[in-house]
């Protein structure tokens, strides 16, 4: 019919605390009258339910304002990948445009955008022995001597990672461990994305955006949320996360605070020396973010807002051009 939302879809990246989830609230609620919006989840840590604090999980009231996908959707018992993500979103925006409602990829893990977009190499899955095995020897031999048995391994991956790198390390080493071949060589047999490039969810046919904000402001707000989180309970919500005896290895275990909060309850920090902490922790993979996001996402649209509601009419003009048709 005249006027109809072509649920084509829209991606928004951006670096922690930088206003994503706001605007992907605001677009829906744009979009509803035009046939709705489904918002879906991108964030590695947003997946897992029992970090809904510290991981900046929407809340149920902005949940039950708009549909949300993928989020708090694995325990912390289960491992997320790029992989598999790819797989649940490809689904959850298949389920959104058949409703005739708008996909709205939001998140900050670059990786799990360049796994929907471009495709990732095709490894195999690792076992959990091989992954406990390569993390047991990197304790005993330290990163330089770690580097140097995974230089006689795979000289090639090697070269392209620092000592000081520990999770590209530990994945050089597991991939030529399990498989035998060079996770290089993987990497060069690369797959597409799931979705041929005719399909209206393919993410060829999607607005991309990436937010960006002042550095500084940037960091305040980081630090302002960290704030924010302890006094809603993130101290709570990680003692409850330990009762749950989750391997220290596990993705969920790497969210930024878990381990400053971790130290504080085992007596070895203060918890304004916790906050102090995994504030600097969120600064430093936000710059990390940024970095990542100028060298990988060269084509997106990018905006620097200090205020998202007042950019906001500029990027839905840039997005109706996308999804918007006769």
């Amino acid at each position: 019919m005249p006027g109809r939302v072509r649920p084509s879809g829209v991606l928004v990246a951006g670096p922690t605390a930088s206003g994503k989830s706001q605007l992907a609230l605001l677009l829906a609620e744009k979009l509803e009258s035009l046939g709705g919006a489904t918002i879906i989840n991108s964030d590695s840590m947003q997946v897992y339910r029992d970090l809904r604090i510290l991981t900046a999980r929407p809340s149920p009231e902005d949940e039950q304002r708009v549909p949300h996908r993928l989020y708090g959707v694995l325990s912390g018992h289960l491992r997320s990948s790029a992989a598999r993500w790819s797989k649940l979103a490809t689904e959850a925006i298949a389920e959104a445009q058949a409703a005739g409602r708008t996909p709205i990829v939001v998140g900050g893990t670059g990786l799990y955008f360049q796994a929907l977009v471009e495709g990732l190499a095709p490894v195999p899955d690792i076992t959990v022995t091989i992954r406990e095995r390569g993390r047991a020897l990197l304790r005993e031999l330290g990163n330089s001597r770690f580097h140097e048995e995974l230089s006689d391994r795979d000289p090639v991956m090697a070269s392209r990672v620092r000592p000081s790198d520990q999770q590209r390390m530990l994945r050089a080493w597991e991939v030529i461990e399990a498989t035998g071949v060079s996770l290089a060589d993987w990497q060069i047999r690369h797959a597409g994305p799931q979705l041929p490039p005719d399909n209206r969810a393919h993410p060829s046919h999607f607005a991309k955006i990436l937010l960006s904000q002042p550095r500084e402001l940037l960091y305040h707000r980081c630090n302002f949320r960290f704030d924010r989180m302890i006094a809603e309970g993130a101290v709570d919500e990680v003692r409850a996360l330990l009762s749950l005896a989750v391997s220290a290895s596990h993705p969920i275990m790497k969210a930024l605070g878990v381990g400053e909060i971790v130290r504080h309850l085992g007596g070895d920090i203060t918890l304004d020396m916790a906050v102090a902490a995994g504030q600097r922790s969120t600064r430093r993979y936000a710059k990390r973010q940024i970095t990542w996001f100028r060298s990988r996402m060269v084509e997106w649209q990018k905006f620097e807002t200090q205020d998202l509601e007042s950019f906001f009419p500029e990027i839905f003009s840039f997005i109706r051009q996308f999804i918007l048709t006769p």
